[in-house]
C-alpha cells in the first residue's frame, strides 16, 4: 500500500500551485485570450499546461500549508503579478485603440460609434478595426509567446514571497498608463498630420471659392485620405506595436 505524509503532498502540489495561480490571473485579464469569447474551461487548461511545461525551468518554490495565512498573501500576490502581467499588455492594445480614436476624430467618423461586446466599451470604427489588426498581428508575431516567456522568468525577478506588494513597490504599474498617450499619439501623428493638411487646404479652396459647399464637398474627401492613409499605416503599425510591447515587458524580466 502506498502511503504518503502531508508534507510529502504540499511539496507535491504547492510548487505547482503558484504558477498555476499566476498563470491563470494573467489568461483573466490579458488582450485576446481573456476575452469573454475564449471560454473558462481553455483558460484553465491552458494555465495548467504552462504549468505543467515551465516546472524545469522554474527556481524553487516554497512549501506552505495551504491552509496557513502565509498562503493566503502568497497567493495574492501570483494574482497582483498575473493581472499586472496582462494589464501591461491590454495598455500596449489600448494605446493602438486609441490611436484609431484619434484618427477617427480627424476623418469625421467620431459620430460611428458602436458597442464593442469583447471589451463591453463603445468605440468608433477607426479604433474597431485597429483593435482587431492588432489582435491578428498579436498572434502572427508571437506575442502569446513573448508573454509566456515572461511569466516564465517572472518567478525569477519576482520569486514567491511573504511580500505580495513588494512587486508593486518595484515595478510601479500605475505609472504605465502613459505609454497610451505616447505609443497611440507615435502611431497616430502620420495620420492626424495629413489630415490636417487637407483641412487647411479645404479651408483655403472655401475662402477662394466661397460657392463651394465645402461641408459637401470636405467631408467625403477627408474621409477617403483617411482611408488610404490607414491603408498605408497598417505595414508599419508592427514597429510601435512591438517597442510598447518590449518595453512594458521589461518590467517582469
Amino acid at each position: 500500500m502506498v502511503t504518503f505524509t502531508e508534507a510529502q503532498l504540499l511539496a507535491w502540489i504547492t510548487p505547482g500551485l503558484w504558477v498555476f495561480i499566476r498563470a491563470l490571473a494573467l489568461f483573466t485579464s490579458l488582450p485576446v485570450l481573456g476575452t469573454r469569447t475564449v471560454p473558462t474551461r481553455v483558460r484553465i487548461g491552458l494555465a495548467a499546461f504552462i504549468t505543467l511545461a515551465a516546472q524545469p525551468s522554474l527556481p524553487a518554490m516554497p512549501v506552505v500549508p495551504l491552509d496557513s495565512p502565509l498562503a493566503f498573501m502568497l497567493i495574492l500576490q501570483q494574482v497582483l503579478i498575473g493581472v499586472s502581467l496582462g494589464f501591461a499588455v491590454r495598455i500596449v492594445f489600448a494605446a493602438v485603440e486609441f490611436a484609431g480614436e484619434l484618427i477617427g476624430l480627424q476623418m469625421g467618423l467620431n459620430f460611428a460609434g458602436f458597442f464593442n461586446p469583447i471589451t463591453a466599451s463603445s468605440a468608433t470604427a477607426p479604433s474597431r478595426f485597429f483593435g482587431t489588426v492588432i489582435a491578428w498581428l498579436f498572434i502572427v508575431v508571437n506575442g502569446h509567446l513573448l508573454i509566456i516567456a515572461a511569466l516564465v522568468e517572472s518567478f525569477t525577478l519576482f520569486p514567491v514571497g511573504p511580500e505580495p506588494f513588494a512587486f508593486l513597490r518595484a515595478t510601479a504599474p500605475h505609472r504605465w498608463g502613459a505609454e497610451i498617450f505616447s505609443t497611440g499619439l507615435w502611431i497616430a501623428l502620420p495620420m492626424v498630420t495629413m489630415l490636417l493638411f487637407v483641412n487647411l487646404v479645404l479651408g483655403a479652396i472655401s475662402r477662394v471659392a466661397s460657392q463651394i459647399n465645402i461641408f459637401a464637398v470636405g467631408f467625403p474627401v477627408t474621409l477617403g485620405v483617411g482611408l488610404i492613409g490607414m491603408l498605408l499605416t497598417l505595414p508599419a503599425m508592427q514597429q510601435p506595436f512591438m517597442v510598447a510591447l518590449e518595453r512594458l515587458l521589461e518590467n517582469f524580466r
